[in-house]
Order: C-alpha cells, then structure tokens, then sequence
C-alpha cells in the first residue's frame, strides 16, 4: 500500500514477490481496509500490510507471518511502543480497523480488541520497532552501520545524514 504516485516504482521494486496496491482514502484505517478489499472479492490468499518506518524489517518476518496466517484469521506485528507495524489477512474485514486510533500507544490493544468482537483468530509476529522518534533513528542507524544490507538504501541516507550533521557541528564550532 502506498500512494498512488509510488505504486510502479515499488512495484518494479517487488517484481514478482508482491503485489503493490495504492491507497484508497484518507488515513491509515481507509488505507488498511483498501488492501485488504482483494479478498472481499474472491481472491484466496494471505495478503500482508506492514509500515513504511520499518526499512530494517527482515524478510524472515515477513515469511513466518505467512505461515502463521495460514492458522490464523489476522496476524499483528506488535511494535514495542504499543502500536503494530504490520497485520496480515486471508479474507477481507471491513470493520476491522473502523474507529480505530491509529497511530497511539494503545493501537495494538484496539485492534486486538476489535479482532476479539468480530471473533478472529489472531497469531502474532515477532515483536519489532519500527521508526517514529529520535531515540529509534538512532538505534537503526546504529544497527546499520553494523550490518548495511539489512535496509542498504536506508544505511545509504543514514551515512550521508550523519556526514553533513558532523560537517554542520564543524562548521559551526561545535564538537
């Protein structure tokens, strides 16, 4: 899911591994809901949407949160700040994200909560972080500068972030 905008360019990113769909609507919920409406109309199989702030996420997750969807109505990856970074499906739930605050330190407990009243099993990923303050940029850039080809194009910014931030303290004096 992305905007309209980015879909070929992700899509020649995924080439044959996923599909890429454009977001319908305003807001993260009408973006979840519209990639999930495939499955309203016939379509079997497991789709997953999982966020844009975790470039890092390792594909390993991603194939477990395939096999466990095949036991499982809806998968949740929790995020440790109380959120989720990704939810997978195997058939479309309308309501699932209706009213749903997202985007808070309880989104988690609230789609649980909303899979619990519309009575789906739910499996969860790994719990992982993804990017929404300073202290996560600088825990990622860390781990990047470790192991680059975990996200390279993100190492690749991070690198070029952190030079001209070190070339900005040294011209302004600081150290």
């Amino acid at each position: 899911m992305c905007p309209d905008s980015d879909v070929n360019e992700l899509a020649q990113l995924a080439g044959n591994e996923a599909t890429v769909v454009a977001q319908k609507g305003e807001g993260l919920a009408a973006g979840l809901t519209s990639v999930f409406a495939p499955l309203a109309e016939g379509h079997q199989r497991r789709i997953i949407a999982f966020n844009s702030d975790s470039p890092h996420l390792p594909r390993s997750v991603l194939e477990d949160v395939f096999e466990t969807l095949a036991a499982h109505d809806v998968v949740v990856g929790p995020t440790h700040d109380g959120g989720y970074y990704l939810v997978g499906a195997k058939a479309s739930h309308p309501t699932l994200f209706a009213r749903h605050g997202m985007g808070t330190s309880s989104a988690l407990e609230r789609l649980l909560s909303r899979a619990r009243a519309l009575e789906l099993s739910v499996g969860l990923a790994d719990p992982f972080y993804d990017i929404d303050i300073a202290d996560d940029l600088t825990r990622l850039a860390a781990e990047l500068r470790l192991a680059p080809a975990r996200a390279p194009r993100t190492a690749r910014w991070l690198k070029e972030w952190e030079l001209v931030a070190a070339q900005s303290r040294t011209d302004t004096g600081e150290l």
